[in-house]
């Protein structure tokens, strides 16, 4: 980070109502906070200039799609600064190439890939399940975040193996937790959960508690009929 002062997003987008402080109904939200109401937001489209490094990252990402024969409105739904942190909104479909442009362009240089994050906004009609990508620049030392947002009732977006191999796993907790199938994993298994749970415990309509026992003890299958991962 440079000393520029970092603009925040440009208003916010709200996206529903909360009431109580848990969204729970009836007897069931005992935190006290039961008649509170309150938008859901989200930050809103942040207009140029961003500060800091963030405009000529911008103007070296969108100039490398350029040179790829990538139309930049096609593939950068918007840019979102908040907090200190800019997140580039991508669309689902050109996710892999906005990935290899800010790894391979020698300004651009984001070669970490710290994993990848659920997040679930239920209230954002046709966006419920969103993936978010934390990006390091160790050439440059910067930092940005990706993000693709895509509809609960169709929950694929492209794996990001062939440009950041080191998010298998971190895919495979998404998948796990949130219900985000990512095409093309090569092996897209539950990794904390049992092969045969039931829903994913970090979206916000699973159950807080009140659910019988899903989990009775674990079995050691022979050898030849485990699990195998190429």
């Amino acid at each position: 980070m440079t000393g520029e002062v970092i603009r925040p997003g440009s208003g916010h987008e709200v996206i529903g109502t909360r009431h109580g402080l848990f969204g729970a109904e009836g007897p069931g939200d005992t935190s006290g906070y039961g008649r509170m109401v309150a938008p859901i937001t989200l930050p809103g489209n942040t207009s140029r200039p961003f500060g800091g490094y963030f405009d000529e990252v911008v103007d070296e990402l969108e100039a490398a799609l350029g040179r790829r024969g990538i139309v930049v409105d096609d593939a950068i739904e918007k840019y979102i600064v908040d907090r200190g942190d800019l997140t580039v909104f991508v669309t689902g479909t050109h996710l892999l190439p906005v990935a290899s442009a800010l790894r391979d362009e020698p300004l651009l240089r984001f070669e970490l890939c710290l994993g990848v994050s659920g997040v679930h906004y239920p209230d954002e009609t046709g966006r419920e399940l969103h993936a978010v990508y934390p990006l390091r620049s160790i050439t440059h030392n910067r930092r940005i975040r990706l993000e693709v947002a895509i509809p609960d009732s169709n929950p694929h977006v492209s794996t990001l193996l062939p440009v950041y191999p080191t998010n298998d796993w971190h895919e495979r907790e998404a998948y796990d937790f949130f219900g985000i199938i990512f095409d093309g994993h090569p092996s897209l298994t539950r990794i904390e959960m049992p092969d045969d749970w039931e829903g994913h415990p970090q979206r916000k309509d699973y159950p807080l508690g009140g659910i019988p026992i899903e989990y009775k003890g674990a079995t050691i299958a022979p050898p030849d009929q485990r699990r195998r991962y190429n």
